[in-house]
């Protein structure tokens, strides 16, 4: 293969089911000019990948400017189909691994994983060209047909696990409202002590009362914020003084706190110990901080006298839980949780709010 007729790229060897593949250290400036992706018309059966999300596309790039001195990308992979060589350096065995890729021009390559970041980086170069002498490593696997293409993308994405969200927050050190719900949790005995930081859901007897993306979408609820967005020193104030009101007024916490009653026993007999419960509360939270910026705490610590038991099936059933008596946890059942909670501390329902009980009643 002619050299200049040729890409070339410093590559280390490495060997996988008796087949060899390289990892270069490629410019991101030659990332948009050699991974072409303009496969969105072709059937899935005849693409190695899936189409490109293109939603997904902007909060990478807007992720990638906005902390460009310490963004991390992993690795692309892909597969080239045409001629590929490895020129070892030197013929020592500690050292004949290390070499020269050369791919012809007439190659095609072809993205397995990583195409979203591809083009996430495609439109940061036209933002910020400087960042086009940065890198990305890319491993390459050589392929004369599109069947062992497929097989890769399969492959490498049969095993991946997606982190749960609570693991996402607790490891998210640049967004706000994750940084301030690790702050209230760290300061307030009871979330200290009862918090997953790790799970979404708890198991029946799980040693614990919430599980850390709970609190973090109750704080959501309670500014109405998104994640990303900018939380001011008063709304942090708030949140943090929400926090330790709520803890001390909800009396079935306070009695796993004081070894009472289990946290398991707690979520099978009470509501309180549920998402359903905590979201609810972060939409009488911010009616009351819109509202009452005054005398919101006098509301919340009437929590304290309502009846939060599952036995309580005349308010709870049909709103926190179903016919069978298991918690459901979504919209509809967080906003009819709200809404009898606001009842029950007088506070008037909005429009929208009258609407949905009355779909209620109708049994719609």
């Amino acid at each position: 293969m002619e050299a200049s007729f040729s890409y070339s790229f410093p590559a280390l060897r490495g060997m996988q089911a008796s087949r060899e593949y390289y990892v270069v250290m490629c410019p991101l400036r030659l990332i948009p000019k050699i991974f072409l992706f303009n496969e969105e018309e072709i059937p899935p059966e005849h693409r190695s990948q899936r189409i490109l999300n293109k939603s997904r596309v902007p909060e990478i790039t807007n992720y990638m400017l906005e902390n460009s001195k310490d963004y991390v990308f992993s690795s692309l992979t892909a597969s080239v189909d045409g001629d590929m060589e490895f020129h070892p350096y030197s013929e020592e065995a500690n050292f004949k691994d290390l070499g020269q890729l050369s791919i012809s021009l007439e190659a095609r390559f072809l993205i397995n994983d990583g195409q979203h970041r591809r083009a996430a980086i495609e439109e940061a170069l036209k933002i910020s060209p400087e960042l086009g002498d940065e890198t990305i490593s890319v491993v390459f696997y050589h392929d004369t047909g599109l069947e062992k293409s497929q097989q890769i993308f399969a492959d490498l994405n049969r095993h991946a696990v997606n982190t749960t969200s609570s693991l996402g927050i607790l490891y998210d050190h640049r967004d706000e409202l994750a940084t301030i719900t690790k702050e209230i949790i760290a300061d307030i005995s009871l979330l200290e002590r009862y918090t997953d930081k790790e799970k979404v859901s708890l198991a029946k007897h799980s040693p614990r009362l919430f599980a850390l993306n709970h609190i973090f979408n109750t704080n959501r609820r309670l500014l109405q914020k998104k994640k990303g967005e900018f939380i001011s020193e008063q709304e942090k104030t708030f949140l943090k003084e929400f926090w330790h009101i709520l803890c001390d007024s909800i009396i079935e916490w306070k009695s796993v706190l004081n070894k009472e009653i289990s946290p398991s026993e707690l979520r099978s007999t009470y509501i309180v110990g549920h998402g359903v419960f905590l979201e609810a509360i972060g939409l009488i939270g911010n009616y009351l901080y819109q509202n009452h910026p005054s005398d919101w705490h006098s509301y919340i610590k009437q929590l304290s006298s309502i009846d939060w038991n599952r036995s309580n099936k005349k308010d709870w059933m049909g709103r926190a839980f179903g016919s069978t008596g298991r918690i459901n946890k979504n919209g509809q059942t967080i906003q009819l949780t709200a809404n009898l909670i606001k009842q029950k501390l007088n506070l008037p329902l909005l429009e929208n709010e009258l609407e949905i009980e009355e779909k209620l009643k109708s049994g719609e």
